[in-house]
């Protein structure tokens, strides 16, 4: 049954509901009215922060002469869409998560990428995700789609932004001496590294081997907290699926994994210094 309590899948069905009523130049009270709803539910609808009945969400998605593959995506996400945890594992869910955390970054304050064995993906250099996409189990029809999808989620803490998010990147010698395609090309993604680190709402630091034990080992996760009202998420990815917590406990246990990561790093400067020299090493040898 759906609820009064936002989560990420709530979310997600009302920004697309959002997304096709503005598509479609209506305003808020004008579909409210048209499918005699209150302004304000539908509002909560859209927001995510109240979850629709799913015969609510046929008709509006029929107002809004929606009956193709859409409609069936849409529908589809309702199923669980109270869930304390989103789990994606088919393809089609995977590719209505990717949308869902497009939009958590572009609405994030802040964001924690910890990463012990790849460059995280706000900071790749396109060559780098070509390499670790064409490697790997992505459709070779879909490469350039993924690839430029995952530059373009580097707007969001792009100097080219007015007001770009914080970025704090704890990240792994093992990812930085691991070489994803060319030795050339991890050349270019350290150098991508060094420029993004001397940018003021970033803070990147690397942590080395000689650190001993810290949470990162455990796993790789990504913090997003929300630059206005909301809830903070968690995103984990592995080999077959992703998966994206909101519940305050499950949160916290990440935030407070954080500092641990940090007192295991090298600091700023120090981290840029490494980075310069593995850079060097990369082009050398």
């Amino acid at each position: 049954m759906p609820g009064n309590t936002a989560t990420t899948k709530s979310k997600a069905v009302g920004a697309k509901l959002r997304k096709l009523r503005e598509e479609r130049g209506q305003s808020l009270r004008s579909a409210a009215a048209d499918l005699g709803i209150d302004p304000s539910t539908l509002l909560r609808y859209e927001t995510g922060e109240r979850g629709p009945k799913t015969e609510t969400v046929a008709r509006i998605l029929g107002h809004y002469g929606i009956n193709n593959g859409l409609y069936d995506e849409i529908m589809g996400m309702l199923a669980d869409v109270d869930a304390s945890q989103w789990l994606a594992i088919s393809l089609p869910e995977q590719r209505q998560q990717t949308a869902a955390l497009l939009d958590f970054e572009a609405a994030a304050g802040t964001i924690t990428e910890v990463a012990p064995l790849l460059v995280p993906g706000l900071v790749q250099t396109a060559d780098y995700t070509r390499a670790i996409m064409s490697g790997g189990t992505v459709p070779p029809d879909e490469v350039s789609l993924r690839v430029a999808t995952r530059l373009g989620r580097r707007e969001v803490v792009s100097t080219d932004k007015t007001n770009p998010a914080n970025l704090v990147v704890l990240v792994g010698e093992a990812a930085l001496r691991q070489v994803i395609g060319t030795r050339e090309m991890m050349a270019e993604q350290l150098a991508y590294l060094m420029k993004v680190a001397n940018w003021p709402h970033v803070d990147l630091r690397v942590v080395p081997f000689a650190s001993g034990w810290h949470p990162a080992l455990e796993g790789a996760f990504t913090l997003i907290d929300p630059r206005a009202d909301g809830f903070s998420i968690v995103f984990l990815e592995n080999r077959r699926s992703g998966l994206i917590l909101h519940e305050e406990g499950d949160v916290k246990a990440y935030r407070d994994a954080v500092p641990l990561v940090s007192s295991a790093a090298l600091s700023p400067a120090d981290s840029i210094e490494f980075v310069s020299r593995l850079r060097e090493e990369m082009r050398t040898k």
